[in-house]
């Protein structure tokens, strides 16, 4: 899903608001001040074509303005209408508008007519537009007699409504008894003259309640037609009875249904007209009928229907144009085609006008001696009259002013005078209607006035306009000039705009643009000024907005919405939810500067919005909220098409919770052999919402649907209805038959039984036949119910059978199943092995051969042959020791095999047995065999004591596995100086029947590594070394025992204990540093003597001296 993220800023002082400031500021600076003289304008009148209730009151309104206030006056269809004569008119108060007093015995009807409202005093007379009163009405419907329509299906048929005629007209619906709206579609539907038409019908059609409503909107009353009856035959199910009772003219002609290519009901022929006026909505419709049901197409010939003012409604019968002008004249042509053919309907359409304004006339505000001019310029078509008059007479007849002159749709005024005051009224009329609009000359010497008030402060946002008003008013009409500051040098240049009515607009107003401004108005008769303060505020910003989020139900989500402000502005924060507060729910907490929503659900799902006012601007930043779950189940399960075999599932999909649904999958319970068990049946693609199943015999099947999508899985659906499919014969018989002995004289035959959906019918029971493979012998068969197994008694030992086993029920056998191989049982091999061979390989590892038994003999299934090996006694000691057998395992028909893991130098015996399922052969006459020499494992110990000077004494334990006869030990020695290095190797070789040596004419004082390792004819085995220091003097070793128990020697050994411990802590930090240190070099330098060593720095640790052997591990 991609993120949606929004935000929007607003100012007040942003170029939309200062636009409508400005044009209201324009058109209030051509307002007169009313402390002043001017005629009068009208203010407020009632529409033009003014439709009353007649149960209430009439009131007609006219107000307006002047100096002196106007008085009013009122003509009725022409004449004067004197209002004091009728009791039941009156006028209010400082005012022209009528009140006629219906609800105390008026007749709303006795007052219709044209009314038309004059405002005069002694500069002039207004009037109003010609206002035409007209009572609503509500007539009633004329009772008429309705005679039953009946039809044939597939017929067309219109049901005529015909209401009463209305003031306004009424609105048309059709309902049935139940005050319910009949349902409309492609095939049924309401034109707009209020019938309803049936492209087609069909035998649902048929009812006696067809009823047409009219309602009334201005005196809220519904008139309701008689109800219609509609009855529909079906040529098919038309039996005799009916047939008498019908006239052949009733029913067409007994002919059956058959399709028909569309025939347009509505309109007529081929073509038509269509006149509309400018503005107005044009309303275009063609109702086809024909079997199947006719679509409706639009086009517009010769160009194209109209973009984002065109609508189709009523199934696409109607065409809706709004707001349409003389380009959308032309010929429509709708349509209707279904697969038969098609039939079209041209309309040509006419777009006329009544007139409206390009130029209407407005107000003249002029000085002596000025010239000025009204203007009144309109279009329509055809192209409108236009007439002058002036305070309300026609102007041809109207008293002179030799300052006026009259040119078609302008008046000149030149020199004008106080007398010149008046209010002229133009006319533009044609056939379709008229504009009337009032413009006043208003001739006065008045010097300027500013009509800002003084010191106004305006506050904007930066870089944004600033508009400073300097309203005024003076005759002559003032000049304007703008200053900064109270004595700054007047602005000019590209960085202000200087409007007409005085404002100044400084189009990007900076910081640096705060500061006093000072307007000044002049004009002959004198000047003034007005100082005006502006401030320019930093903007607010969002600086962090909300993000989108997708949230799963039940979840916690938190937007942010930091901002940034102005110091002096005070912010109020607001979060709203599609465009509307926050549901008032204690889940929804509002932070300083978030919104967290807990436990969210379903309906949290929308646009959150964080809207930051200030009295200036105003910014948002919006941010979706996506929740997410598991689907909701399918519901509406319905089964079609029922056949034996298969079934149509089909289903409405749940709501998808906002994540699509990916699959759907397909369960069944069969309520005759499982009822509450659901098993699964098939899976589609999470598009598709209809599948045809494959069904099997016998089975009362419910379906149910569950859909899936990246959730999760929804919940079942409710289980459809149930379909019991008819039984037949078992389509399959039962797998995985088997024929296996459980005894010697025993044939054990098995199979999986079938499910109680595969049994297809009643009384599944199971034919199980069998007969002795390559033997000329007839089928053997018993026919068994309810069990799985059957044991066939007294058979030979290990035979081939053929075996099969057939399904079968009240109806009928299977297809006939297919032969098994089974054996009847085994039992223990009768020979074994003959000729066992043993060939070592070397002293771990011997070859064993032998030659296959008789497979007769084996009276089985030959599994292998089993190998049991032990040794007897070691060569070398002539022990004897417990005895462990070994065991290797050969499967299939192999002869032969390895025996590893032998102890050289060793006595072993081995036999053979061949295995069959049911156990072991007898074995073999045991086979003995030897294994060779090897070399011996490392010496058991090996001390050094009694160091002296210049000799040491080496003590040894003989090798725990000699693997042979020892011939000799190899001892190898070498001294190790204070720097570690090795010095040459001495190599002695020691008879094997010694245990101990001592070492003569050895340095004294020095460290000796010793090597140690015994020998046998097959070469050397295994190492073991130590470590020894002998001693410095003859005294020191006669003290030796005795220093060891003095107290002062243990705390030496302490300290040194410490001392070590803390070389280790600080070598280990050198280590993770990647550095070398001292205890390595000394490991490098005690390595073996076989591999040369390479040199270290020069380094001792003295401690090790302190020790008189170290041991180590053997190699």
């Amino acid at each position: 899903m991609q993120p949606k993220i929004m935000m929007k800023k607003k100012s007040i002082s942003a170029s939309k608001a200062s636009l409508v400031l400005f044009l209201c500021q324009m058109i209030s600076a051509l307002d007169v001040p009313l402390d002043l003289s001017q005629p009068p304008t009208i203010t407020q009148q009632s529409p033009k074509d003014y439709i009353v209730d007649p149960r209430e009151n009439i009131v007609i309104q006219c107000e307006a303005k002047g100096k002196p206030p106007p008085s009013f006056s009122w003509t009725r269809n022409g004449t004067h209408f004197d209002i004091d004569k009728d009791t039941q008119v009156t006028m209010k108060p400082n005012s022209g508008t009528l009140v006629i007093n219906i609800m105390n015995g008026g007749k709303a009807e006795a007052y219709e007519g044209v009314y038309q409202c004059t405002a005069r005093n002694e500069r002039g007379a207004a009037i109003s537009n010609n206002i035409v009163i007209r009572p609503s009405r509500s007539p009633l419907w004329t009772k008429e007699k309705l005679e039953p329509n009946q039809v044939r299906e597939g017929d067309s048929l219109v049901l005529h409504c015909r209401p009463p005629v209305g003031l306004p007209p009424p609105i048309i619906f059709w309902m049935d008894n139940a005050f319910q709206r009949l349902p409309q579609s492609e095939r049924v539907s309401q034109g707009l003259n209020g019938d309803l038409y049936f492209s087609n019908v069909q035998p649902e059609d048929t009812r006696e309640d067809y009823i047409c409503y009219a309602r009334f909107n201005h005196t809220q009353t519904i008139q309701q037609k008689q109800p219609i009856s509609v009855k529909v035959f079906s040529m098919d199910s038309l039996n005799d009875t009916i047939a008498a009772n019908l006239s052949e003219t009733d029913i067409y002609g007994a002919k059956p249904v058959m399709e028909r290519q569309p025939v347009l009901l509505t309109p007529t022929g081929s073509t038509s007209t269509k006149v509309e006026l400018r503005g107005n909505v044009l309303l275009l419709e063609c109702i086809a009928a024909g079997l199947p049901t006719p679509v409706i197409r639009w086009i517009k010939e010769g160009g194209e229907l109209p973009a984002n003012r065109t609508f189709f409604e009523n199934f696409k019968k109607t065409l809706k144009i709004i707001d349409v002008s003389e380009a959308d004249s032309g010929n429509y042509k709708c349509i209707a085609r279904n697969i038969l053919g098609s039939a079209h309907h041209v309309i040509s359409v006419t777009v006329k006008a009544a007139p409206y304004w390009i130029t209407a006339p407005r107000n003249l505000v002029l000085s002596p001696g000025e010239d000025g001019t009204l203007i009144c310029r309109a279009n329509g078509n055809p192209k409108p009259n236009i007439s002058w008059l002036a305070n309300g007479v026609p102007i041809a007849i109207a008293p002179e002013d030799p300052s006026r002159k009259v040119d078609g749709d302008t008046i000149i005024f030149s020199h004008v005078q106080e007398r010149s005051s008046a209010v002229y009224q133009c006319n533009a009329s044609n056939e379709y209607g008229y504009l009337l609009a009032n413009a006043f000359v208003n001739v006065l010497a008045e010097p300027p006035r500013i009509l800002t008030p003084p010191n106004k402060l305006y506050q904007v946002i930066a870089d944004s306009p600033a508009l400073l008003d300097c309203a005024y008013f003076g005759s002559p009409k003032p000049e304007i000039e703008w200053f900064k500051g109270v004595k700054g040098s007047i602005l000019r240049g590209n960085e202000y705009i200087f409007h007409d009515n005085g404002t100044l607009e400084i189009p990007v107003a900076q910081k640096d643009s705060t500061g006093t401004y000072t307007c000044v108005a002049r004009n002959e008769l004198g000047k003034i000024q007005n100082e005006v303060q502006l401030e320019v505020k930093d903007p607010t910003m969002i600086i962090k907005q909300p993000e989108y989020k997708v949230i799963q139900r039940y979840g916690q989500v938190s937007f942010e919405c930091i901002i940034k402000h102005d110091s002096t502005l005070l912010p109020t924060v607001i979060w709203l939810k599609d465009n509307d507060e926050l549901p008032d729910d204690e889940r929804f907490l509002v932070g300083k500067d978030n919104l967290t929503i807990m436990n969210v659900t379903d309906k949290d799902d929308g646009t959150y919005t964080c809207i930051v006012n200030t009295t200036l601007d105003s910014v948002s930043a919006s941010a979706v909220l996506t929740v997410v779950a598991r689907p909701n189940p399918p519901f509406d399960l319905e089964l079609t098409g029922q056949l034996e075999r298969s079934v149509e599932l089909s289903w409405i999909p749940g709501d998808e919770n906002n994540s699509p649904i990916t699959n759907f999958v397909i369960e069944y319970e069969d309520g005759l052999h499982e009822p509450g068990v659901w098993h699964y049946q098939t899976e589609v693609p999470g598009t598709q919402t209809t599948v045809q199943l494959k069904l099997s015999p016998y089975v009362s099947y419910s379906f149910r649907v569950i859909a899936v999508n990246e959730i999760g899985r929804s919940q079942p659906s409710e289980p459809s209805e149930q379909y019991l499919t008819k039984s037949a014969n078992p389509d399959e018989n039962p797998s995985n038959v088997q024929g296996i002995g459980s005894e010697p004289d025993n044939l054990v035959i098995t199979w999986e039984s079938l499910k109680g959906f595969q049994s297809n019918g009643p009384g599944l029971q199971y034919k199980v036949s069998w007969r002795q493979k390559d033997v000329d012998d007839e089928w053997t068969s018993v026919i068994v119910a309810n069990v799985s197994k059957y044991i066939v008694s007294g058979t030979p030992t290990f035979v081939p059978y053929e075996i099969k086993v057939q399904a079968l029920n009240d109806l009928g056998y299977a297809p006939e199943p297919s032969e098994v191989i089974g054996h009847s049982g085994e039992d223990l091999p009768m020979v074994a092995p003959g000729n066992v061979q043993v060939h070592v390989i070397n002293s771990t590892l011997a070859k064993v051969h032998w030659d296959p038994v008789p497979l007769k003999t084996v009276r089985g299934h030959l599994q292998g042959y089993k190998v049991y090996y032990w040794k007897v006694q070691s060569l070398s000691r002539r022990s004897r020791r417990h005895v462990e057998k070994k065991i290797l395992t050969f499967r299939g028909n192999k002869t032969f095999g390895m025996l590893p893991g032998l102890e050289p130098y060793s006595s072993y015996k081995l036999n053979v047995r061949v295995v069959n399922g049911k156990g072991e052969g007898p074995a073999s006459p045991d086979k003995v065999f030897k294994t060779p020499e090897g070399v011996p494992s490392s010496p058991s110990f090996l001390k050094i004591t009694n160091p002296t000077l210049d000799s040491l004494t080496l003590e040894w334990g003989s090798p725990t596995r000699p693997n042979g006869v020892l011939t000799s030990y190899i001892l190898k020695f070498q001294p190790i100086n204070n720097t570690h290095e090795l010095g040459p190797l001495v190599e002695i070789r020691i008879p094997a029947n010694e245990s101990s040596l001592i070492l003569k004419n050895l340095n004294y004082s020095t460290r000796y590594k010793f090597y140690f390792n015994a020998q046998t004819s097959v070469g050397s085995g295994s190492q073991i070394t130590e470590e020894a220091v002998t001693v410095m003097d003859e005294a020191m070793a006669s003290r030796q025992v005795d220093i060891a128990t003095q107290g002062w020697f243990i705390g030496l050994m302490c300290a040194v204990a410490l001392l070590i411990l803390i070389l280790l802590i600080v070598c280990f930090i050198r280590r993770n540093k990647g550095g070398k240190y001292p205890v390595k070099e000394k490991e490098d330098a005690h390595a073996d003597p076989e591999i040369q060593p390479m040199k270290e720095d020069d380094g001792t640790f003295g401690e090790y001296r302190l020790f008189s052997f170290v041991s180590s591990a053997p190699f």
